[in-house]
């Protein structure tokens, strides 16, 4: 019996252990990057979800859909902000299926981003947010809360950490990539660095381009995070008054009994 309980411990601790040295290797890579979207206060920066927005057209969607994200929300506030000629001109970029013509046409503002070009590509609509909060110990989500790191970050750090080795297994390419939880990935290095040239003069580098297109993803992710920040500071304020105007009818209800009650 209690050899049993010692091979059961054993075995569980060693598997505990390999579960953590797995952990360790997928967020070792992965460091806090300082958008300026996270906090309680901060904000989508314009520019660089127009910088994150050319990247992800001129690179990303050559593989990649965003079929959840519809294109007139590129001119929305808090958002990369295009006018409306822009956004007009942007979408004819693109074709879409129409099911009522049984054939592709140009899309327009009201369409949604095409969905992914290849089988195997995951569309990024929601990839920044399901990446969000599963980072740290178990995925208990420690660093986000801690470290403030989520899935702008792993993103960045995915686009990043190639080391340029590469191995072949079932007739499919890997590339070593130190962010990703096996460290071998299938997407070959999408940024190199100096791919494109942004119209503000922004720098050019590989982790800036990285940067700009996760917070891309981001946008693309939670469009209505500025919306949602701005209810809840109101909330809180609201909380906060109703709470001291409660505090202060709680004391002046009870001051005649706890005045009354120590004359007796």
């Amino acid at each position: 019996m209690f050899r049993t309980l010692s091979l059961s411990a054993l075995a569980a601790l060693a598997f505990t252990a390999g579960a953590a040295t797995a952990q360790e290797h997928e967020t070792a890579a992965i460091h806090d990057v300082d958008f300026s979207f996270e906090g309680p206060f901060g904000a989508f920066d314009e520019n660089q979800l127009q910088r994150g927005l050319k990247v992800y057209t001129e690179v990303c969607s050559a593989c990649h859909g965003l079929r959840y994200v519809p294109i007139r929300t590129l001119g929305d506030d808090g958002g990369p902000g295009l006018p409306e000629d822009q956004v007009r001109a942007f979408s004819g970029r693109f074709e879409v299926f129409d099911a009522a013509l049984d054939d592709m046409r140009q899309a327009t503002p009201n369409d949604h981003f095409p969905g992914s070009a290849l089988s195997n590509a995951p569309d990024l609509s929601l990839m920044a947010k399901s990446r969000a909060a599963f980072h740290g110990p178990a995925g208990t989500g420690i660093n986000q809360l801690l470290k403030g790191i989520g899935g702008p970050e792993y993103i960045t750090a995915i686009l990043t950490s190639y080391t340029g080795e590469t191995r072949e297994q079932a007739g499919v390419t890997y590339y070593e990539n130190t962010a990703f939880s096996t460290g071998w990935i299938a997407m070959p290095p999408p940024l190199a660095g100096e791919d494109l040239e942004f119209d503000d003069g922004h720098s050019n580098e590989l982790h800036h381009e990285a940067e700009d297109v996760a917070a891309f993803l981001m946008w693309a992710a939670e469009p209505k995070m500025m919306a949602r920040k701005h209810a809840g500071l109101v909330a809180v304020i609201f909380l906060v008054l109703l709470s001291v105007l409660l505090y202060l009818t709680n004391k002046r209800i009870w001051k005649p009994v706890k005045y009354k009650t120590k004359s007796v």
